[in-house]
């Protein structure tokens, strides 16, 4: 599989440190608000990578962060802390906030058949951790106390800048919203890895350390969490492109300087969702949510499919009329699944064949577009219904877009409906057309149909057989 890697910015073949397991981290949400359709696409494509790995034969161990506490309103560690934010604006408390919009994005995400990772750790559950890895850095001279805060020194790094070469003018006071200048630092690129209660006196969670009673940065939590979970060497660490500074760029600063050696061999960045109006963000336009979504009455599957029409690295334009293209081809794709017989043999050569080209795709950077077309080639291939089940029960396995549910259930549907019209004097009469046409008297089948036309029954002719319908 080769994978495009951020640090590097360029395609690598994907080479696990170990063969027994594939180390992936995702950077989870911050639970102060619902997670809007952007944030899950991050999170859909995520999902469709571990599970493209599985497929691909590898034992993955996936660690997610939940931030429940140091968050702040602006990267720069400057701001109201978003948890307190939103525990303001519903007037409960952080830790009630926190829970309620946690399970909610799990609701979402099993809406959208996104796995949950195997592990889920709350930032506030590890602050042992991150006290050891901030004394740790203050102890190699990586970091220092000032203004009663605990800085990460940049200074000391031989390069600061790992995903992009930003010159020095990029983080000027005033370039990027919401940076404002604090005088406690050395350099303006560093970074807060401990606040103390010198800092927001209004913080609602707090513990002691050896700086005094205070809270994490949040840069230092999934760093923490991930090496309490899986060690000093990580394969694929996940996220938003807006994450890789400078919040990706700080994790990979604190971690290699605690550990002393490389980190992180892959980075994997999923590019935003945009508006016509630009990057979608909870702050501006109509906060567009999965149960919005399903309020206007789209199914969460249509939603998915349309994150899987694109490449993870380009930036996905939302609008309805393009969620309405999705639904129309997400229907049909249905429709046409549901054609398909269950029973009969499987074509294992041909099954073979129509597997690898939905393998080249996902080892193609998951080219998740090329997997889609992979689907409608199954539908267009010349073989047997039971090789096509086959084949999109294994996809499926990776595109999580419940195509051999849905056709089931359209099947059912549509039996329920045929049976609530059932007509046995039209049934018969349309059988007797059937019998007419395999005798080769066509004159006889004619007359029926005509007899059936005038009383407003349409007959269709498909492979299983004559349908019909009152029109």
């Amino acid at each position: 599989m080769y994978l495009y890697n951020s640090a590097t910015h360029k395609k690598e073949l994907f080479q696990p440190n170990s063969p027994d397991v594939v180390k992936m981290y995702t950077c989870g949400p911050t639970v102060y608000h619902f997670a809007h359709i952007g944030n899950l696409r991050t999170y859909i494509m995520e999902d469709v990578l571990e599970k493209a790995l599985r497929y691909m034969g590898y034992n993955v161990k996936r660690v997610m962060n939940i931030t429940d506490v140091g968050h702040l309103a602006s990267d720069a560690d400057t701001g109201e802390d978003k948890m307190v934010k939103g525990a303001k604006r519903e007037n409960k408390s952080v830790m009630e906030i926190a829970q309620y919009y946690t399970d909610a994005f799990f609701a979402d995400c099993e809406k959208l058949n996104i796995k949950k990772p195997e592990i889920v750790q709350p930032a506030t559950g590890c602050i042992p951790e991150f006290i050891q890895m901030v004394e740790g850095l203050v102890e190699k001279g990586k970091a220092y106390v000032a203004g009663g805060n605990v800085y990460f020194d940049t200074s000391t790094l031989d390069k600061y800048y790992v995903f992009n070469d930003h010159d020095e003018e990029d983080l000027a006071i005033g370039v990027r919203e919401g940076v404002e200048e604090d005088t406690n630092k050395r350099n303006k690129n560093d970074f807060v890895l401990w606040f103390t209660k010198s800092k927001f006196e209004d913080q609602a969670l707090k513990w002691d350390s050896p700086w005094g009673v205070g809270y994490p940065g949040w840069h230092i939590e999934c760093s923490g969490i991930s090496m309490k979970y899986l060690g000093e060497d990580l394969d694929i660490h996940c996220g938003g492109i807006d994450n890789a500074f400078p919040h990706h760029t700080n994790e990979i600063a604190q971690s290699e300087s605690f550990i002393g050696h490389k980190w992180c061999n892959y980075w994997f960045h999923v590019h935003h969702l945009n508006t016509d109006d630009g990057k979608m963000s909870k702050s501006k336009g109509e906060f567009l949510t999965v149960s919005l979504l399903e309020q206007k009455g789209y199914d969460p599957m249509a939603y998915r499919l349309f994150c899987l029409q694109s490449h993870y690295r380009r930036n996905l334009v939302f609008s309805w009329e393009n969620l309405d293209n999705a639904v129309v081809a997400y229907e049909k794709l249905i429709a046409k699944i549901a054609t398909l017989q269950a029973g009969g043999d499987v074509d294992e050569t041909a099954l073979a064949q129509l597997k690898e080209r939905f393998a080249t795709a996902l080892n193609g950077d998951l080219n998740t577009s090329l997997a889609v077309t992979a689907v409608y080639d199954v539908l267009k291939a010349k073989t047997t219904d039971a090789t096509k089940l086959a084949a999109l029960a294994d996809f499926d396995q990776v595109l999580s877009l419940n195509l051999i549910e849905a056709a089931q259930k359209l099947q059912a549907k549509q039996k329920a409906q045929e049976e609530a019209n059932a007509d046995p004097e039209i049934d018969a009469l349309v059988l007797a057309r059937t019998e007419a046409k395999k005798a080769k008297n066509y004159a006889e089948a004619d007359r029926i149909r005509d007899e059936l036309k005038a009383r407003g029954i349409e007959i269709i002719d498909t492979p299983q057989g004559a349908k019909w319908r009152k029109v």
